[in-house]
């Protein structure tokens, strides 16, 4: 009987110490897990998805898109209508400020140039005989009428090689060029600032009526962001804000902007407000209307 004893609290034993090591055994095991949990909050936290920089607070992230000032583009128009004679562009090219880009062809450009040539000759035939007029009636041989006379027809006269000139300066034609070489056949359109083509809008022999545009020119020198931020978010902003941002299409690279102004009105419908930001690192990449992402940068 004692024999049966002693082996029954034996087993007894050797059951609760199997029960002991497997409760230990499921204690360390969610120790275990919640330390791997807690480590991926933290590096999450201190990661920034943008930057990839350590220890940056959470902050929003700022969708947007870039862009270029309103001095960066510009519209190539016309003043006088015409056929097109010669391109000399093609979209997507650099051209630069002062560069011939087309040559357009109108029977009245070269009217314009004549009756410059005349009203200037004419001028300087008058301005004379107004001298001769002004001597004459110093020395009582000519009258006062006469003298009246020729000055009208001085001054009238230059008026009418003063508008002409106007028109060709207008056309981006310098009216002295024209004393000195005489009549152009076409006149040459050149790019008003330096850039790249965009959005051409005509080939060979396309007639334009007076300011039909050829092309925009975009220069991508100056590149800014602009950034949609919502109300809740707005108090992150003002001017002077350093922004580090992430450009759709090119890769893990980071770049930065300083905000320079920001939108007064509250957008209706998303109730959203327009960030505009001056990039401090631009690339010959940047286009305008590429998708970036942005967060305020430490």
């Amino acid at each position: 009987m004692k024999q049966v004893w002693i082996a029954s609290a034996l087993l007894l034993l050797t059951a609760c110490n199997g029960k002991n090591q497997t409760e230990t055994n499921v204690v360390e095991g969610n120790d275990s897990t919640a330390v791997e949990i807690t480590d991926s909050v933290k590096d999450a936290e201190q990661v920034d998805a943008v930057t990839s920089a350590t220890s940056v607070e959470k902050s929003p992230t700022y969708n947007g898109v870039i862009d270029i000032a309103p001095q960066q583009r510009a519209t190539v128009s016309l003043t006088m209508g015409g056929k097109i004679a010669s391109l000399n562009i093609r979209p997507g090219i650099a051209v630069t400020k002062g560069q011939v880009i087309a040559n357009m062809e109108n029977p009245e450009y070269i009217e314009l140039q004549q009756n410059f040539l005349e009203a200037d000759a004419q001028t300087e035939f008058l301005a004379l005989e107004h001298e001769r007029q002004k001597t004459l009636n110093t020395q009582n041989a000519a009258s006062q009428k006469k003298l009246e006379e020729s000055k009208a027809m001085w001054l009238s006269m230059k008026s009418k090689r003063d508008a002409a000139a106007a028109r060709l300066s207008a056309l981006g034609i310098a009216p002295q060029l024209i004393k000195e070489q005489g009549i152009r056949a076409f006149l040459p359109i050149k790019a008003p600032i330096s850039g790249y083509v965009t959005d051409m809008k005509v080939n060979i022999g396309s007639y334009l009526q007076m300011g039909d545009a050829i092309c925009n020119i975009i220069n991508k020198s100056q590149p800014m962001i602009i950034l949609t931020v919502y109300e809740k978010d707005i108090k992150q902003m003002e001017v002077g804000t350093q922004l580090a941002f992430r450009a759709n299409g090119m890769g893990k690279t980071s770049f930065h902007a300083t905000v320079t102004n920001i939108e007064q009105r509250v957008d209706a419908q998303d109730y959203s407000i327009k960030v505009y930001a001056s990039v401090s690192t631009p690339n010959t990449n940047f286009r305008p209307g590429m998708y970036v992402r942005a967060r305020k940068s430490k």
